[in-house]
């Protein structure tokens, strides 16, 4: 029998993609936003799918900093970038 993947929505594109896919981000309870490797830390969670032109798109419209109701630090931009570049699939 197979094991039915969980799908998320990318908050830039609106494409309903494979979890393991997609690149999270959250915002914990004092409000700081980061990476989610595991994604499993918990927090408000905001979904990014690995194509660059949604990342100039999530800069320019603030479409994470809308879903996750918190500023995305600059610092934090690179970090997405070069998770971008290089995407590995995470076991789930």
């Amino acid at each position: 029998m197979i094991k039915k993947q969980p799908e998320r929505i990318c908050a830039v594109c609106r494409q309903s993609k494979p979890k393991r896919e997609l690149i999270r981000l959250v915002r914990d309870a004092e409000g700081n936003v980061s990476l989610d490797e595991t994604g499993k830390k918990s927090g408000r969670g905001a979904y990014l799918c690995h194509d660059p032109e949604c990342l100039g798109q999530a800069k320019k419209r603030r479409s994470l900093e809308r879903s996750l109701k918190a500023k995305v630090p600059d610092e934090l931009w690179p970090e997405i970038e070069s998770r971008m570049a290089a995407p590995e699939i995470r076991e789930a």
